[in-house]
Parts: structure tokens; sequence; C-alpha cells
């Protein structure tokens, strides 16, 4: 599991899921340090084109991600409030655990 120093909290460090980067209260509600960039350039490094958006006070989280124009997170899904395992392709899921490993997850 991802870890990261909070510089708004003052931990020393804490644990991120990079599914955080794709709900509205990930990251402590964007209170902790937001690691969404983090999860970007782990998309964008494979040829994946992504765009972000921050939902008012609360977290950035990725609402895009598209490849060769066509965008893979389905209009029909809530983003922001779902999880991104129900509705993102799963190729896509498994980069992201092998790239982000959960030891609390089984590996997909």
């Amino acid at each position: 599991m991802p870890k990261a120093t909070c510089n708004t909290c003052g931990a020393k460090s804490y644990h991120w899921r990079w599914e955080e980067a794709f709900l509205k209260f990930g990251f402590g509600d964007g209170d902790c340090e937001i690691q969404t960039d983090i999860v970007v350039q782990a998309l964008e490094r494979v040829g994946l084109a992504t765009s972000t958006d921050a939902l008012a006070l609360h977290n950035v989280l990725i609402t895009s991600i598209r490849h060769k124009g066509k965008d893979l997170i389905p209009a029909t899904a809530h983003v922001g409030y779902d999880d991104p395992r129900d509705y993102l392709p799963k190729k896509i899921v498994r980069l992201l655990d092998k790239k982000f490993p959960n030891e609390e997850r089984p590996a997909s």
C-alpha cells in the first residue's frame, strides 16, 4: 500500500489507495496530501489521457481516462461516488493494482 507524508495534518506517513483518486471523499476528503497526480502519471505513462476535477472543497479526482479518443469511464459511472473497481476496465484496475499494491487486498 503506498505511503505518503502528510504536510497538512503532520502525520509522518499515511497509507492510501489508488481508488481514492476517483472518490469525492478520497485522501481524507481532500484534507490529506492528495496523491491523484501520482495516479494520473501512472496512467499517462502507458499512453492514456486523463482529466481531473476538484469537487468544491473536496478531493481532486480523475474524471476521464481516454484511449484513442474513447473515454474508458462509462457515462453511467457516478464518478466520485461509485467504486472505480466496478466501472473501470479490468486492464486498468490490474495496472493500478500492480503499480500501487495494497497488502490488505488479494492480488487481482
